[in-house]
Order: C-alpha cells, then structure tokens, then sequence
C-alpha cells in the first residue's frame, strides 16, 4: 500500500490525556435512509502523535497507518488550525454539538420533561 493512497481524514482534537495519542473527532454529514434528510455523524479516531505537537481544540489531519496499538490506527500528519490557547475540553465539545446540531435537541428534550414534570404536579 502506498503511502500516498492511505485514507486521510480531518477533524477536531477532543483529548490529549495520554502519551503520544490524540483523539480526533470526525464530524461528517449524510443522508438518512429512512427520513431522507441530512444527517449529522461523528466518529472518534485514536491517532499517534509522537512529538505531542498537537493540542485540544486544533484542527487535524490524520493518515491509516499499521497498528500501532489495540486501538490506534492512525497518525498525526499535520495541524491544519491551531486553537487558541484558551480552549478547555468542554468549549471543543460545545463547538462540535453547535455544529453537529444536537445542543437543539437536547435543550428540547430537556424542555418536554420539565414540562410533563409540571403537569404531573
């Protein structure tokens, strides 16, 4: 397999806990099958960064690689954004709940059970 043809993917980094490794959120968009409307979906890649050059909030691209270990597939090969240095990990996870829309439902569905509480006293 050439190295140029690996799949390549672009997200969020989500964690930086643990030596070497990164998490990176992939938030796509697609079609639902059965209600026919767009979609959002996320998945989560552990990625190797050997120089832990890559910080939370940044935007990443990573590359397939061999199995580095039981769960890591992937590797760092560049920081296309970097984050400012303000960013905690619950601002990142807001930003990607802002974009992928579920902040909306939750907030509703929070709503419809204060609701039923208030009618069931």
């Amino acid at each position: 397999m050439e190295r140029n043809r690996r799949t390549t993917v672009q997200g969020t980094v989500t964690s930086t806990k643990t030596a070497k490794t990164i998490t990176v959120t992939v938030s796509t968009k697609r079609n639902d099958p059965l209600y026919a409307k767009r979609v959002s979906y996320s998945k989560k890649y552990h990625a190797h960064d050997e120089k832990g050059e890559a910080k939370l909030g940044d935007t990443v691209t990573i590359m397939a690689c061999r199995p580095i270990s039981k769960t890591k597939r992937y590797r760092l090969v560049s920081i296309d954004k970097k984050a400012t240095a303000t960013d905690s990990a619950a601002s990142v996870e807001e930003k990607l709940e802002a974009i992928e829309g579920s902040k909306e439902e939750v907030a509703s569905v929070r709503e419809e059970a204060s609701e039923a509480e208030e009618r069931a006293e």
